[in-house]
């Protein structure tokens, strides 16, 4: 029997349906994942048997193939280790199937059946939205983050017992809400301020003129003149985020797994002063696997540049595009990923 159960991967800030289906026929004992897995996706057959087994349930002594479909996408990750344990269950008749469908499954396993954190979950909430499910199946450490996303169901579960006992409807797990308005205006108090600068009008002056415009600027002195201290406090003097700036900001720093587990959104506009050994892939994105670079973990937010000079040419002339487009699109052989990167550049140097 095939049984196929809906999960997600990410491609840029977003996450794209991957359906994960299990096929259990007779043969010899083997365990196939294909559909461009990587190593990490490969690795799971050994958690997902240790969990299932741990979880008191029998792992199959049969010929099981997983399939990750799309199959002509590279899968990263460990998300996909629940998705692929349900599918086995249910294939062994240990899930009723009437209700795998209905929910978007993510998570990693432990080899004693505990459900884990994965990045990007607020990327999947929001394509379980789009794509009209029920629910999101997550870790409970995901489950604030994506709880950000309204008229979805998100169930936070600790153990493959639970989501099993779950889909069963053996168990009642309440959907996670939040106070998501509450949240967002916690959130939005900066560690400093621009009223605590003493001095510098001439300096301020013209950093209020670039904040109110959205214009660049750069700043020359000797050094201890307050160069970055004036930077830091830039975003503060910043229109305030809008909800949706919030959520594009949270799903990039989701995405990249520099999001607090602790924070569930991040509601101040971001301050990125990456130092100047930065290579370029580092700074606009890319590498082997495309990730986003300080650029678009500065989106909404301020690209502190100090030492300018001293920034390699090749990195600085990369970020002439994304300046003038407001986002940056990285190919490779195998895959196109478009991150967002509408910042507010600010330079320091020296006389």
């Amino acid at each position: 029997m095939i049984v196929k159960v809906n999960s997600s991967a990410v491609v840029g800030v977003d996450s794209y349906p991957v359906d994960v289906e299990v096929d259990i026929s007779p043969g010899l004992p083997q365990f196939l994942t294909v559909g461009l897995p990587d190593v990490a996706v490969k690795e799971s057959k050994d958690r997902i048997k240790a969990a299932i087994k741990n979880s008191g349930y029998k792992f199959p002594k049969n010929h099981v193939t997983v399939n990750l479909a799309p199959a002509d996408i590279k899968k990263e990750g460990t998300g996909f280790d629940l998705p692929i344990a349900v599918g086995i269950l249910t294939g062994e008749g240990c899930i009723e199937l009437k209700d795998t469908l209905d929910y978007m499954l993510i998570g990693e396993l432990s080899l004693d059946g505990s459900i884990k954190g994965v990045d990007g979950v607020l990327s999947a909430a929001l394509l379980a939205k789009e794509m009209g499910k029920r629910g999101i199946i997550v870790a409970r450490e995901n489950a604030n983050e994506a709880a950000m996303v309204e008229a979805v169901e998100v169930i936070p579960v600790d153990t493959l017992s639970d989501v099993v006992e779950f889909l069963n409807g053996r168990k009642k797990i309440i959907p996670l809400t939040l106070d998501i308005a509450d949240l967002f205006n916690k959130s939005c108090n900066y560690p400093f301020d621009f009223s605590e600068i003493r001095g510098q009008e001439h300096a301020k002056r013209a950093l209020e003129v670039a904040a109110a415009g959205g214009h660049n600027i750069i700043m020359i002195g000797p050094p201890g003149s307050g160069k970055t201290m004036l930077a830091q406090r830039l975003p503060t003097i910043l229109p305030g985020l809008t909800f949706p700036e919030a959520i594009d900001i949270t799903k990039i720093f989701s995405v990249t797994g520099l999001l607090n587990k602790r924070e569930t959104i991040l509601g101040t506009r971001p301050f990125r002063a990456p130092h100047h050994t930065i290579s370029d892939a580092g700074l606009v994105g890319g590498g082997h696997t495309p990730r986003p670079g300080e650029i678009s973990l500065a989106h909404h937010g301020v690209l502190f540049l100090d030492e300018l000079p001293e920034f390699k040419r090749n990195v600085l002339e990369a970020l002439r595009q994304p300046l003038e487009d407001g986002h940056v699109t990285i190919t490779r052989s195998s895959i196109t990923a478009t991150y967002p990167a509408r910042f507010m550049l600010v330079a320091a140097m020296n006389p």
